[in-house]
């Protein structure tokens, strides 16, 4: 692509943790197909994880690149090359990854100093990338990596504090000012709302609400369609600028784009394929907690036996961690055996969104983080909800009360990547997997499921409501970029 000297350049920062750096690239790839010159600049042990993809954006004509800098393992008191949020492995650890994102800015700030771009699009745990981008007269949006109801809803949870009027954890409340009655309990939310004396975390939250505040506007994978009333709400409500682009998942199109999606896969796509080939449509279940759930063996036996007892096909994705040490100490004996056929088991990363997309899915039990709940409705398919820490509870209420595509597993208390929390018994897992794929229910949820993930595709679309607010935000930043010159 030839360098124009009106071209846009816009720079992206995403937090290093796989659920913001996946949809946060994808981005910077659209932006890029549209004409933009996108730079993403992250670590040295976090470019390979999409470098082979941008390389090939490349060769077919996108003007995009990544440049990287050291991350300050060292200075935050982190082991070397732990450069990734799903690299630590307890609290103490996370803080001191925090900090160390605090300690980017310089190298960051030299970066934008020596490129001098249009705009500067960074994760929203990077509250200093305001106070850069005001110091070089550019526009900052904020990715938070959450859609707009868990953003309206922090949003009255922090001005309102009604969590604060209830006499016990269990006891429910409702959060005031939102389109829909959403009803919670103290025990799902994050410690850090829950009791803001006592956390650590207290303080960075304040930084990345007030710069979500003071930032130009806010980018967010969604798609009008899927959330109306919330996308009215934030920005006439909460009064903040902000543009749904999504789902971004979809701007890959071919089955190694999405096989290559976040990082190596660890067998091979074509055999996954394979498997799925041969069942019926709408006959299995995917099984996938997303990239920061730890579970305890005990838990992993009690998914094990539902399954064995749910006598439904499925493709589960186990996550190796440091928690069961005997990789398979949880595991019946000759359970993989017995299920030969039956069932798939995946150890490490999966290839979730090209699972997702093929006729054999026909349910997805979700922790229900917002790229794993976005990628289920893109597929068109109904999900068991099974929220675990951040905002997935509130993603929950989306799912099952809203858009009525959701069975819940019962989960109930937010706990941050521990296996301390109570395992969800057999018989629970599996009647909500026999409803979710079998009952009464399950023709209308499909049904729902599968009218949404139309509308996802047709949003991405020319004309459609996200590309349509991709092309506003375009125009609004040459705009700004024309004045400017």
């Amino acid at each position: 692509m030839d360098k124009r000297t009106d071209q846009l350049h816009i720079y992206f920062l995403p937090m290093m943790a796989p659920g913001h750096m996946i949809p946060l690239v994808d981005m910077a790839r659209q932006f890029a197909r549209r004409g933009v010159k996108a730079t993403l600049v992250t670590t040295p042990l976090n470019a390979p994880k999409f470098s082979k993809t941008i390389q090939r954006d490349r060769e077919l004509g996108s003007d995009i690149s990544i440049r990287t800098t050291e991350f300050p393992c060292k200075e935050a008191g982190l082991p070397d090359g732990c450069e990734n949020l799903a690299s630590t492995t307890s609290t103490e650890m996370t803080l001191k990854f925090i900090k160390a994102l605090y300690l980017f800015q310089q190298p960051v700030e030299q970066f934008l100093e020596e490129d001098h771009p249009d705009c500067l699009i960074a994760g929203t745990l990077f509250p200093w990338t305001v106070d850069v981008a005001a110091k070089l007269g550019i526009p900052r949006l904020v990715f938070s990596g959450t859609g707009f109801l868990p953003l309206c809803a922090y949003h009255s949870l922090m001005e309102h504090k009604p969590h604060l009027t209830v006499e016990s954890d269990t006891e429910e409340f409702i959060i005031p000012g939102l389109p829909h009655t959403i009803k919670m309990s103290r025990q799902q939310l994050s410690d850090h709302i829950k009791d803001e004396t006592e956390n650590p975390m207290t303080e960075i939250i304040k930084d990345v609400m007030i710069a979500e505040m003071t930032s130009y506007g806010a980018i967010v994978n969604s798609f009008y369609e899927l959330e109306p009333n919330y996308v009215k709400h934030y920005r006439e409500g909460v009064g903040r600028k902000a543009w749904h682009i999504g789902p971004v998942s979809l701007c890959n199109k071919d089955n190694e784009d999405k096989a290559q999606r976040g990082q190596e896969i660890c067998f091979s796509e074509h055999q996954c394929l394979d498997w799925l080939n041969s069942k019926k449509p709408k006959s299995v279940i995917y099984i996938c907690f997303g990239s920061m759930s730890i579970f305890s063996s005990a838990q992993l036996l009690e998914i094990a036996m539902a399954l064995e007892a749910s006598d439904q096909q499925f493709i589960w994705v186990v996550k190796q961690n440091t928690t069961n040490e005997e990789q398979n100490e949880w595991m019946p004996e000759g359970f993989e055996e017995k299920l030969k056929g039956r069932g798939l088991i995946i150890k490490g990363w999966a290839p979730q969104v090209l699972i997702l997309d093929h006729e054999a899915i026909g349910g997805f039990v979700t922790h229900c983080g917002w790229n794993s709940s976005l990628e289920g409705v893109t597929a068109g398919v109904p999900m068991v909800t099974w929220p675990l820490s951040a905002e997935q509870f509130f993603n929950e209420k989306l799912l099952v009360e809203i858009l009525k595509i959701g069975v819940p597993v019962g989960a109930q208390a937010w706990s941050q990547r521990t296996d301390s929390r109570v395992p969800i018994n057999r018989e629970n897992i599996q009647r909500a997997v026999t409803k979710l794929m079998v009952g009464p229910e399950a023709e209308d949820m499909r049904s729902r499921a599968a009218a949404l993930g139309k509308l996802a595709k047709m949003a991405v679309e020319k004309g459609g409501s996200s590309d349509n607010s991709l092309v506003s935000l375009l125009e609004e930043l040459r705009k700004k970029q024309s004045n400017s010159n």
